[in-house]
């Protein structure tokens, strides 16, 4: 069959689309350079024909609408992946009587610290004035933490009580992957059946693009995190992840990618070699 000739792309909106550094609008860049015309969905009301939808609301539930929209098209791409909450793709959640005697980590339920949610609930400013109230009480108990800072905790019994008690809230075991004196965190960035992968090492224990210090390229990807792509039913998306032990541990799952500014050169590249994924869906 041949490819497609018009791909739409499903968002919350066009401010949200243009203004974050998506990995995806590189890949639309590199499929509109190949001439397939490429139509950008601003919400869920409007639908336009195309030979394929991908869905792409940067959200950690897909809302019925725009799930309802993308179930008009031929060709959904990740139209199965409609919740990635932490209790949805963690393996490593704890109860507060789990007989866990290792460090742990406190993360939001929601993906991202729940930024995105909070994003869209304070664009009104009745709720924005009460978000700023939020920030000043404790995280335990409102909820909202920094992903950059996800507290740490030497076991499971020196967690706040509020924590366990806020269903906004996730309690993981904390299993760092460590080279000497680096935390390690890889990362699965895949469309279809094209892929690419890479270990990012850092001083900090929660790694980021903007703290890590070396990145190490080609690193092999587990037989275990490809079977649990498939049961996540992911077609695009980034997985980040570590080996310890020999164990996989999946820490995020992601549907809607970023790139950071200081990379989008890489990351042109880094398109050119995933835009031909899109192929084994036609």
């Amino acid at each position: 069959m041949a490819g497609p000739k018009k791909i739409a792309v499903l968002t919350q909106s066009k401010e949200e689309f243009e203004s974050k550094n998506y990995f995806l609008a590189l890949l639309v860049e590199r499929w509109k350079e190949t001439g397939i015309e490429v139509v950008i969905l601003h919400g869920s009301e409007h639908y336009v024909p195309a030979d394929a939808l991908i869905l792409h609301v940067d959200l950690t539930v897909i809302p019925e609408a725009f799930s309802s929209l993308a179930s008009r098209y031929p060709v959904v791409i990740n139209g199965l992946v409609t919740d990635i909450s932490k209790r949805r793709v963690s393996s490593n959640i704890l109860g507060p009587k789990d007989p866990h005697a290792g460090p742990v980590i406190v993360k939001t339920n929601l993906n991202a610290g729940g930024t995105p949610e909070r994003l869209v609930e304070w664009s009104n400013p009745w709720r924005r004035l009460t978000g700023k109230i939020l920030r000043k009480l404790p995280w335990a108990l409102t909820g909202i933490l920094n992903p950059y800072a996800y507290p740490i905790f030497p076991d499971i019994r020196s967690v706040p009580r509020l924590a366990w008690r806020n269903s906004k809230l996730v309690v993981e075991k904390y299993r760092p992957e460590r080279e000497g004196d680096f935390f390690c965190v890889r990362h699965w960035l895949f469309l279809g059946n094209q892929e690419f992968s890479y270990r990012a090492l850092s001083y900090d224990p929660i790694v980021k693009a903007e703290n890590t210090v070396h990145r190490e390229r080609g690193i092999p990807v587990p037989e275990s995190l490809r079977s649990l792509r498939t049961k996540l039913s992911f077609d695009y998306g980034k997985f980040d992840y570590a080996v310890v032990d020999g164990e996989v541990i999946l820490y995020d799952a992601n549907r809607t990618p970023t790139i950071a500014p200081n990379a989008l050169n890489r990351g042109k590249v880094l398109a050119q070699e995933l835009a031909d994924g899109l192929n084994p869906f036609f």
